[in-house]
């Protein structure tokens, strides 16, 4: 159950980039010999005229391309020019022509950081922090890539080394709490929950994250608890309501659960896994009208999860309508042949249709899959657990 975006956390941190960045400012030359062409550019960078020195620049390159001097410069007047992904091809064609320049490598990760290219800035950023093995700042943005590559392991040592630098950054705190949540090093994410929710008591994206890390650990008296708080610091929050309703659904407390589906939706009316979610507690509350309403919804949603598409299949065998029923199953395990109830519905539904050897051969399917789910539950620590499937009431 993840549900923070990496994407608002990442650009919360851009800032951090335009103080990061060797500007190469301070001085006229990268070690090489200037040419009148070329401290003309270099000035016309000093009184902020960058567009007509990326002209200059630029005419530099096509006169001296083996110029790592014209090359370098290009790229950062384009980095100053917000052209980030310009500036890209003219640092890696410096970085070409002298791999060893200082400072260049942290100019190519920030421009490949600022262009949202998270995995490609890991590796010059790599190579900067041996340049600098002592900056702390260089540490965070490395973190950071890592983190918004999806890289989490990788992310963790360093955010744990910006944090011990900067101790009282509890955005930063959140960043590794997340990133140790979603390697499921559950205790780091704990740690520095206490250490946010000691400053920021109604932090609410503290309480998720505990909830969250409380989950993966199966106490989920205490992930509920935790989300509760969240709903009561911020109910207007992303989530949160459907954080704590998924929570009450995998307790099979569906009146409860199907409450805070309904006000995540107030919040966000497009939220595909409430609306869902949703729809499969009205049909465990027997509530089969409201349901088939409710799903008719969400299947016409951009992201629409699995469970619909089973309740779907649900609701059309009861109602006898196999045909569409089998094609409900079918998209069902389309998009996750690896769960069981998609398999075994489809089985009991070909088996009433007198379709023995299809019913056998989903039967097979179930139940190797139901052996396979039962050998890797160590493995699947952080998942949710499952409710039983819904029986439609008559």
């Amino acid at each position: 159950m993840r549900l923070f975006c990496r994407a608002g956390l990442l650009l919360s941190f851009v800032w951090m980039a335009a103080g990061l960045s060797f500007l190469h400012a301070q001085g006229p030359a990268r070690n090489q010999a200037q040419s009148r062409e070329s401290l003309q550019a270099l000035q016309l960078e000093q009184q902020g005229r960058f567009a007509e020195a990326e002209q200059a620049w630029q005419q530099i390159t096509v006169q001296n391309p083996r110029s790592v001097q014209a090359w370098a410069q290009l790229g950062l007047v384009r980095a100053r020019l917000e052209e980030y992904p310009s500036a890209i091809p003219a640092y890696e064609h410096a970085l070409k022509l002298d791999p060893k320049l200082p400072g260049l490598q942290l100019d190519l990760g920030l421009a490949y950081f600022k262009t949202g290219k998270f995995r490609e800035a890991v590796l010059p950023l790599r190579a900067a922090a041996t340049e600098k093995p002592d900056d702390a700042g260089l540490k965070t943005l490395l973190g950071m890539s890592y983190f918004g590559s999806a890289q989490y392991r990788e992310a963790v040592p360093y955010l744990q080394a910006s944090v011990k630098a900067s101790p009282e950054n509890l955005q930063l705190r959140g960043v590794l709490a997340q990133s140790c949540l979603y390697d499921k090093q559950y205790d780091c994410t704990l740690e520095q929950y206490k250490q946010i929710i000691t400053v920021d008591p109604d932090s609410v994206q503290a309480h998720m994250l505990a909830g969250e890390a409380f989950d993966g650990l199966h106490r989920t008296l205490e992930a509920i608890s935790e989300f509760e708080q969240a709903v009561k610091a911020s109910p207007k929050e992303p989530n949160v309501h459907f954080g704590l309703g998924y929570l009450l659904w995998t307790q099979r407390h569906y009146e409860e659960a199907a409450q805070q589906f309904q006000q995540e939706l107030e919040n966000d009316p497009t939220h595909a896994q409430a609306m869902a979610y949703l729809g499969d507690a009205q049909i465990r509350l027997g509530e089969n009208d409201a349901a088939r309403a409710t799903l008719e919804k969400a299947v016409k949603l951009p992201d629409t999860v699995r469970i619909v598409w089973l309740d779907l299949g649900i609701l059309h065998a009861a109602d006898q309508q196999n045909d569409e029923a089998v094609a409900d199953f079918l998209h069902a395990i389309e998009m996750d042949p690896s769960e069981v109830d998609a398999h075994w519905r489809l089985a009991r539904l070909y088996q009433s249709m007198g379709k023995k050897a299809e019913a056998q051969a989903e039967f097979a399917k179930a139940r190797k899959l139901h052996e396979e789910t039962d050998e890797g539950l160590v493995r699947r620590m952080s998942g949710g657990h499952a409710a039983p499937p819904p029986q439609p009431q008559q």
